[in-house]
This record gives structure tokens, sequence and C-alpha cells, in this order.
């Protein structure tokens, strides 16, 4: 049995202050927060920096938009970025209010870049098309929840076109670059907010995930995305709001604690959507302590064979279990009683359905399909011929595979399984044709590894585990049971103090 202990001394952990230091040559130990050390706090100290007037909004606002000029021309992470003086102003009228003994929450004169696929009022929203491309006249409730807690908007994050696809990529902000080795993708479809959060341009980042949309680019970027159940962060205003689709927005941090404080920024139940989580979501905002002993977790691994990986990943995956270890869970192999090929036919059909009557409209309209991305049409074409009784079937068999889930939980109280099958590949690709020589037939194939998950609405987390040793990242999901969003919080925080991967290993960006 490992201790934590014993992982903690062979970790080499070092604190983000250190860091920070580090950076500075040395010099920022019990110095006043300067530039530098401002960027390199976590979004929990830069709020209490803040609410304490230890630092201004103008001076954060300052800091952050500096290093923005400096880093991002060399990764494309923030896109439709806001005028500076406008900013600046903004920052004024934030350090107005805490002079006034006002504080509008816990993001009060943060720096936010909302994702491109949530509506920001008077600012662009491309959604990563050209047909939609346009200057929204109404926020996002998303959005909305972030602007009442008091961050500043200043831009939007990068996206493949209409969030389709695992690379972050579209005709007219062109390609999002990976954090740690900028020749490589960044993930997606939460790509732009992940390399914003890695490179310290936003302290806090909103995502959403369909098919591993907030795990796969944590993964790439070695910080952390969690999808919560869905109802958890309801959408609207507008829309369809009966249907349970297996998507959810979530917060994405460099810590966990600062996930959780996010998500209690933009979880709670809304009247417009009917199937929203009615816990009151400050229960995020407390302890996130808890005593793991006797605890099981489940290795899903390769699902018995059926995914391939390219060499490392599922090594870095397995010697996190020493951390696990280390404060007391076992994991042992698990192994669904579910046929995997009908669970992948299962979320094509779903897919294509739901792809279809969203962009069925412009691919009707022969001038805008031609817009469209060719794995956008092969969506949509997939989803024309479906009759009712298709999409019924896919439905009762996604119920099925709930259930084959749910007497796994009667072993186990969390799942573990990788974030993704490859590590970051060139930016120039659009997606892995092959891994170790086996092709994949869509373009999607090469991220089967987070279906599982999506289909099930659980609550799901993606965690750094480690490096290869051409230095790129990797991350692993734990799933956790229906609505046990704190449990999943819980453990992936006993997990970062065990690892402290964000801190061990800052991209080499902010040291150039």
């Amino acid at each position: 049995m490992t201790t934590r202990r014993d992982f903690l001394q062979t970790a080499g952990v070092i604190g983000a202050g250190l860091i920070a230091n580090e950076l500075a040559g040395g010099n920022a130990v019990n110095a006043a927060p300067n530039a530098l050390s401002i960027i390199m706090m976590d979004g929990m100290e830069l709020s209490q920096a803040i609410h304490s007037k230890t630092v201004s909004c103008r001076e954060v606002m300052t800091a952050y938009l500096d290093h923005i000029a400096q880093i991002n021309p060399k990764v494309n992470a923030i896109v439709s970025l806001q005028d500076r003086d406008g900013l600046l102003k903004q920052a004024d009228v934030r350090d107005a209010q805490l002079a006034r003994g006002e504080s509008m929450g816990w993001m009060h004169g943060f720096p936010h870049a909302v994702k491109d696929l949530e509506a920001t009022k008077g600012i662009r929203t491309s959604y990563g098309s050209p047909i939609k491309d346009g200057v929204p006249d109404h926020d996002a409730l998303l959005v909305e929840r972030v602007r009442k807690s008091g961050a500043i908007l200043i831009g939007k994050t990068n996206v493949p076109e209409f969030g389709l696809g695992s690379q972050s990529y579209n005709t007219i902000f062109g390609v999002t670059r990976n954090a740690y080795m900028p020749s490589k993708v960044a993930g997606g479809s939460s790509g732009g907010a992940a390399v914003s959060l890695a490179l310290r341009m936003v302290p806090v980042a909103d995502g959403s995930d369909y098919m591993g949309s907030l795990r796969n680019p944590s993964a790439f970027n070695n910080v952390i995305g969690f999808r919560p159940s869905v109802g958890r962060v309801p959408s609207g205003p507008g829309g369809e709001a009966f249907w349970s689709e297996p998507w959810s927005a979530g917060p994405m941090g460099r810590s966990v604690r600062d996930v959780a404080m996010l998500l209690s920024v933009i979880a709670g139940a809304y009247p417009g959507a009917p199937l929203s989580i009615e816990q009151d979501p400050s229960v995020f905002t407390g302890a996130l302590e808890r005593d793991f002993h006797g605890m099981r977790l489940g290795w899903l691994g390769d699902l018995g064979g059926r995914l391939q990986f390219e060499p490392g990943i599922l090594d870095l995956c397995r010697e996190s279990f020493k951390a696990f270890e280390s404060f007391g869970c076992t994991v042992e192999e698990a192994r669904p009683d579910f046929s995997m090929d009908r669970l992948w036919q299962t979320h094509l059909t779903i897919r294509h359905w739901a792809t279809a009557a969203e962009l069925g409209e412009y691919y009707a309209d022969p001038a805008k399909r031609a817009k469209l991305k060719p794995e956008a049409q092969w969506e949509v074409e997939g989803g024309l011929p479906l009759s009712g009784q298709d999409v019924a079937k896919a439905f009762d068999a996604r119920s099925e595979w709930y259930h084959a889930v749910l007497k796994l939980f009667e072993r186990f109280d969390h799942l573990l399984i990788p974030s993704a099958q490859v590590f970051p590949f060139d930016a120039e690709m659009h997606w892995p044709k092959t891994i170790n020589s086996v092709a994949m037939d869509t373009y999607h194939r090469w991220m089967e590894v987070v279906v599982p998950a999506s289909l099930l609405n659980c609550p799901v987390i993606g965690v750094p585990v480690g490096f290869n040793a051409a230095g790129l990242p990797m991350g692993m999901q734990i799933i956790g049971k229906n609505h046990a969003d704190l449990a999943v919080l819980q453990i992936a925080y006993a997990h970062e103090q065990a690892t402290h991967w964000v801190q061990r290993r800052t991209p080499s960006l902010l040291k150039s």
C-alpha cells in the first residue's frame, strides 16, 4: 500500500506561490503582488486578494490584458477580445463597488472569456461558423450568472465549428494551439478555454461537453474539467426544455477548489429548465476534504480491448492509482455487461439525430451547406434518414447502458477511465486517422473513450495524470453516480492534493 506521505515525497510537489517566485527570478516571496504574481494566483487566491483590496480590479485587469497581449498570439485561444479602455473602465466600476462595501460575488473583478458557443449580449458570438456568426442581443443563462457574480467579460474562447470535434479550429479564427507545445492541438471543443486557463490568461473558464469537450482539452493542457450531472448547469433562455441530451455545460480550473467555486456560480435550478436540479449550489463552496478509506474504484481501462490507446496513456493512468491508494482507496478491474459496439452505435444514432435537428436547416440551403465543414455535413446526412423508431431504440439502448453501469456502482464508488486515446497531435491535422495502425472510421472515433460517461448523464471530472517522454500531458476521467457531483469533486480534490500536477509542471511559454 502506497501511503499519502510516500507519494508526496516522490511527487516533488511545489505550490503555485513557489512557481510564481521561480518565474519572477526568486524575488516574489513576501513582495507586494505584481503583474506576474497576479496572473499566477488561482481563482480562490485572486478572489481573496480582490475582496481584501490587496490588489485592485484595475491592477488585475491590466495584468491579465498585458499577459494576453504577449501570450495569446502564440496560441490563438482568446478571440473577439474587447476594447482595453472599456475593460479598464469596467474594472474601475468594480473597484468603486468594493469601496462602497458592495461585492457582486466570488468572481468580482475577474477577467473572464466565455466559450464561443454561449451567447454573449453585445459581444461577438461565432459558434465557430460563418453561418451563425453575429452579435447576440441576450446572454445565455450561464453568461448571465457569471456576470452577476462580478466577472468582466473580456472576449470569447475559441471552438471548433458548432463544437463538432475535439480539435479547436474554424474558418473564422483559425486553430488554437496547445499550451505545452504550440505545434500540437488544444483539444476541443473547449480548447480555447483550456489553453487560456493553462497559460494563466483567465483565472477560471467555462466549457461544455457532449463528447468529451470538457475532458479532452483538460487532459491535453494539464488542467481540470468537470462535466456535471445533466441539469446541474441548465441551459437557456429558450430552446427545447424537456429532452435530456448527452450535453452539459461545466467549469474548468487549475484547482479542484476553483472548479467547485465556479460550479457554485453557474449551477442552480432555472424555471425555464424543468429538468434542472433543485439542490442549492452553495453546497459546492464548502469543505472538499473527507475520509476515503475503504472506497473502491473500478478501472475500465480499454474496455476489455475495445479501445486503441497510444503507448504510454494507460501506463500514466495506472501510475496514478498510487495516489488513490495513498488516501485509502483500492482500484480493481471493472467490466460492464454491455456490448461496446452497441454503445457506439447508440451514440452515433443520437448524435446524428441531434445534429440534424440543429443544423438541418443550414444543410437544406445549398449556399449554407457549402459553409458547413465535411464532418458537420456527415452528421446531418446520418440523421436525416433516421425514423422515430430508430431514435426510440437508441434511447432504449442508452437506458440499458445506464442500468448496466448501475450494477457496477453496486460494487464500486467511482469508475476510472483515460480522458483520451491519443496524446495531443499535430495542430495542422483535423483528426487522427489511425491509432496503432488501426483505422478510425469517423472524425470522432479516436475519442470513443469519452462516450460511456457522456451517455450516462452522470458527473465526470477530468484530472491530470502526468506527461509522456515528449512532454505532452494526459488526464483521466473519474465517473460518479448520478447527481453525486460533490462526491466526484471530493475525490478529485484528494487526488489533486496527492499529485499537484498543475503546479508541478507549468507551460514553458510562461517562462519565455
